[in-house]
C-alpha cells in the first residue's frame, strides 16, 4: 500500500521535477526516451518513409515482421540477463549491454539513413531487422536496471520502482511524440534520411548519458538453482522438453527469416515474386503450431513428471538452460496444469483478440499519406497528437467499464469496438459518406475545421478509442489469469502471443490491398474481428478463470 501511495503522489509537473532531481531518476528519463525512440522509428514512422518512396504494400507488410523482435524478446532475455558483452564488460552487467545496444542502434539507424529503401531494399531491411533486435534487447536491460536500481519504499516519492516506472513512461511517451509527430513534420522539411540520421545522433548522446548512469547491482543469484522451489520434471526430461520447444521456435524463426530474404531479394528476369498470401496460407498455421501448440503439448507432458526441484546448483551451462526452461516451458506448464482443456480457449482468445486492429497497423501511414493524400503535418496532428488523446480516453473508458461491469463484459465491448471501427476506415477509403453523415448529425461539420480533417479525425478517434478500450480490457484479462508465482514470465509470454497471428497476416494484407483495395481489406478485417467476439462469448459462458490466490511452492 505504501508503494502505491508513493507512486500516486508523483504526477504531472511533480513527476518531471522528480525525474531531474537525482542521478537515478534523470537516467531513467533518458533510458525511457532511449527505449521509445528506436521503437517508434522502426515500427511506426518507418512505414511513412517506405510509403513515400512508393515501396509496395506487400514489402511493407513483410518488413513489419521486425516487430516480432519486441514481442519475443523473452526468448533471449535469460542470456542477456546473465552475461556481459565482451570489451564493455567492465562497465557492469547492465550498463555494458545498454551502451552496446545504443551505439549499435546509432550506427544502424545512420546506416538506414544512408541506404536507399527502393534501390537496396534488402540491405535496408537487414539494417532494420538488426536494429529491432538491439532495440528489443535494450528494453530487456532497461526493465532489469529499473527494478535493480530502485530504492525501497519511500513515501516522499524517492526512486522507488513505481516512481521510476512512471518516469520511464514519461520518457517513452516523449520519445513517441518526437519520433512520431516530430519525425513526420521534420521529414516534410528535411527529408527522411536526415530524420533517421538525426535519430541515430540522438542515440549516441543517449549512450554518453548511459555512461554516466549509476550501475545497478544485480541480485547475487549466479550460483543459485533457477528452478529451486518450482515443480518440474527431472533434468533429463527437462532437456527433452526444452529441445523440442527450441526446435519449434528455431524452425519458425528460420521460416520467417527465409521468406523475408526471398521476398526482399531482387528478382531475376522472368522470376516470379514470392507470394506473402501463399506463405501465410500454407505455412502460417504451422508456425502457430510450432510456437504455441507444440510447446503447450510439451508443457502438458512435462506436468506428468513434475516434482519439487531439489535446488542443487549446477554448471553455468546447466543454469542457463534452466533459465530458458523457466522462461519458455514453465509458464505454459502452470497454465495448462491449472486450466487443463480451458487453456485451449484462453490461448485462442489471446492469439485473436487484437487481430482486427493489429493486422493492418503497418499500412496506416501509407493509407493516410499516399492513398488519401493527407500531408505529413495533418497526419502528425490527427494520428500522433489527437489520436494519442483518444487512446487515453479509450483506456479510461476501459478502466471504468472494468470497474463497473466486470472483465468479460468489457472484453466483449472491446472486441466488438475493435472490429466495428475497421468499418470506419472502409468508409474513409470509399470517400467517407458515412463519416460525413455522422459529422452532420452531431454538428461536427460546423466547427469551422477543414472537412477532410474532420473526416480523418473522426475515423482516428473511433479507432483509437476502440484500441484503448480493447487494450485496457486485454491487459486486465491477462493480468487476472496469470499466477502470482510466475506473473512476470507468464505475462511476457501471453502478451507476446497477441502479436503472432497479426504479424503473420500482415504480409498477406499488404498483398491483398494491392489486389482488391483498402476498403475490401478493412471490411475483411472487421469480419475477422468476429472470431475474437465469438471466443470472448465462449470464455464468458464457460466461466473465465482467475489466477490462484495462493500458490503452493
Amino acid at each position: 500500500m505504501a508503494e502505491q501511495v508513493a507512486a500516486t503522489r508523483v504526477k504531472g509537473w511533480r513527476l518531471l521535477r522528480a525525474a531531474l532531481t537525482s542521478r537515478k531518476t534523470a537516467t531513467m528519463l533518458a533510458l525511457g526516451f532511449a527505449s521509445g525512440l528506436p521503437f517508434v522509428a522502426l515500427i511506426g514512422t518507418l512505414n511513412a518513409w517506405l510509403g513515400e518512396r512508393q515501396v509496395s504494400l506487400a514489402t511493407i507488410g513483410v518488413l513489419s515482421w521486425i516487430g516480432l523482435a519486441y514481442a519475443f524478446k523473452f526468448l533471449w532475455s535469460p542470456v542477456v540477463d546473465r552475461t556481459r558483452p565482451p570489451l564493455l564488460a567492465r562497465l557492469g552487467r547492465r550498463k555494458s549491454w545498454l551502451v552496446l545496444c545504443q551505439l549499435a542502434l546509432a550506427a544502424l539507424l545512420m546506416g538506414m539513413a544512408a541506404t536507399d529503401p527502393v534501390a537496396a531494399i534488402g540491405s535496408f531491411a537487414l539494417l532494420a531487422v538488426v536494429a529491432a533486435f538491439f532495440s528489443a534487447t535494450q528494453d530487456v536491460v532497461i526493465d532489469a536496471w529499473r527494478i535493480e536500481i530502485a530504492d525501497g519504499v519511500d513515501d516522499a516519492g524517492g526512486a522507488t520502482v513505481e516512481v521510476l516506472s512512471a518516469i520511464y513512461q514519461l520518457g517513452n511517451r516523449t520519445a513517441a511524440l518526437a519520433g512520431g509527430a516530430g519525425a513526420l513534420v521534420a521529414a516534410a522539411r528535411i527529408g527522411w534520411p536526415a530524420v533517421y540520421a538525426t535519430i541515430g545522433g540522438v542515440m549516441v548522446l543517449l549512450a554518453l548519458a548511459t555512461l554516466l548512469a549509476p550501475e545497478a547491482v544485480p541480485p547475487e543469484e549466479d550460483a543459485a538453482e533457477p528452478l529451486a522451489g518450482h515443480v518440474v520434471p527431472d533434468r533429463r526430461r527437462r532437456a527433452v522438453a526444452l529441445a523440442v520447444v527450441a526446435v519449434g521456435w528455431g524452425w519458425a524463426i528460420w521460416m520467417l527469416g527465409s521468406f523475408m530474404v526471398a521476398a526482399l531479394t531482387p528478382l531475376a528476369p522472368g522470376e516470379k515474386a514470392a507470394s506473402a498470401g501463399d506463405f501465410t496460407k500454407f505455412w502460417g498455421p504451422w508456425i502457430v503450431v510450432a510456437t504455441v501448440v507444440v510447446p503447450a503439448i510439451v508443457a502438458a507432458w512435462a506436468n506428468g513428471y513434475a516434482m519439487p526441484s531439489a535446488g542443487a546448483a549446477g554448471s553455468a551451462g546447466r543454469r542457463a538452460a534452466d533459465h530458458v526452461y523457466r522462461a519458455l516451458v514453465l509458464p505454459l506448464s502452470e497454465i495448462v496444469g491449472r486450466l487443463r482443456w480451458g487453456a485451449i480457449v484462453v490461448v485462442a482468445l489471446i492469439l485473436s483478440y487484437r487481430i482486427a486492429d493489429s493486422i493492418w497497423a503497418p499500412f496506416a501511414f501509407p493509407f493516410y499519406l499516399e492513398f488519401l493524400s493527407y500531408s505529413n503535418d495533418e497526419v502528425a496532428f490527427a494520428s500522433k497528437i489527437f489520436g494519442v488523446l483518444m487512446t487515453i480516453a479509450g483506456v479510461a473508458l476501459g478502466g471504468l467499464m472494468f470497474a463497473t461491469l466486470g472483465r468479460m463484459p468489457t472484453m466483449l465491448a472491446g472486441a466488438i469496438a475493435a472490429a466495428a471501427t475497421n468499418l470506419l476506415y472502409a468508409d474513409l477509403a470509399l470517400g467517407g459518406a458515412g463519416i460525413d453523415g455522422f459529422a452532420a448529425l452531431f454538428g461536427l461539420d460546423r466547427l469551422g475545421a477543414d472537412q477532410r480533417m474532420v473526416r480523418l479525425c473522426i475515423a482516428i478517434a473511433g479507432e483509437n478509442i476502440a484500441g484503448g478500450l480493447a487494450g485496457a480490457a486485454f491487459v486486465a484479462y491477462i493480468s487476472s489469469i496469470v499466477a502470482k508465482q510466475y506473473s512476470a514470465v507468464q505475462y511476457a509470454l501471453l502478451s507476446s502471443l497477441t502479436f503472432l497471428v497479426g504479424a503473420l497476416g500482415r504480409a498477406a494484407m499488404g498483398e491483398a490491398i494491392g489486389q482488391v483495395g483498402y476498403a475490401s481489406v478493412f471490411q475483411f478485417t472487421a469480419a475477422l474481428g468476429l472470431i475474437a467476439v465469438g471466443l470472448v462469448l465462449v470464455e464468458w459462458w464457460r466461466g473465465a478463470p482467475r489466477a490462484p490466490e495462493v500458490v503452493a511452492v
